[in-house]
């Protein structure tokens, strides 16, 4: 598979070749879903609490007679029936939410998502970027120059001065190869990889 490799201003300048295996692959719609259902889930915290009706501080007594009043029977206050009553079934803050995904999974779900970037043109390489200081008015230039309003960054060593100078970029991000994710592959219009980034993809996913 040959891959786009582009210079500062975003024009082709030349091609390299891409592992079939990475970027040849054929869509799994259903895998790549399951793959970002599960990121997303094992993202959450699980820290949300309810209270059922034994933890509602309200009195047990009962309101009112059973009978005789022409009123519906109540047994007291903290009645999930009422308002501000408990919880018929309380969400609990040890909740785990977390999905299993096999190793062989995430790597085919991955290669998945990089094959379609390529077919569908949203996926580059560069040589390198790199910055003589952390400056986020340089790296917005670059960017522009390129024509990426949008853009994530995959590096194979995360640069010091690329980090921080991408920090307060709300639409650009820099990641190495390790730390990609099937969320932030997907969610990018453009991805753009350092060719030593091709190259360690190879090695972590073939």
């Amino acid at each position: 598979m040959d891959l786009k490799i582009i210079d500062d201003k975003g024009q082709s300048i030349s091609t390299m070749v891409g592992s079939d295996e990475l970027f040849g692959r054929e869509y799994n719609e259903p895998l790549v879903h399951q793959l970002v259902i599960a990121f997303q889930a094992n993202a959450r915290q699980g820290t949300r609490a309810q209270k059922g009706r034994s933890e509602i501080a309200k009195s047990t007594r009962k309101p009112w007679n059973q009978k005789g009043t022409g009123r519906a029977r109540a047994g007291m206050a903290s009645s999930p029936l009422w308002r501000g009553g408990g919880k018929i079934f309380p969400s609990s803050p040890d909740e785990n939410f977390s999905h299993k995904i096999n190793r062989k999974m995430y790597r085919a779900g991955l290669c998945a998502i990089l094959s379609q970037l390529v077919r569908e043109d949203r996926l580059a390489v560069v040589e390198q970027i790199t910055l003589d200081s952390p400056k986020t008015k340089v790296l917005a230039g670059k960017l522009k120059g390129m024509g990426y309003d949008r853009v994530l960054i995959i590096t194979d060593n995360l640069d010091d001065n690329l980090y921080l100078s991408s920090r307060n970029l709300p639409n650009a991000l820099v990641l190495e190869v390790s730390e990609a994710d099937p969320v932030s592959l997907i969610r990018f219009p453009k991805v753009v990889l350092t060719q030593a980034a091709v190259k360690k993809f190879e090695e972590v996913l073939s």
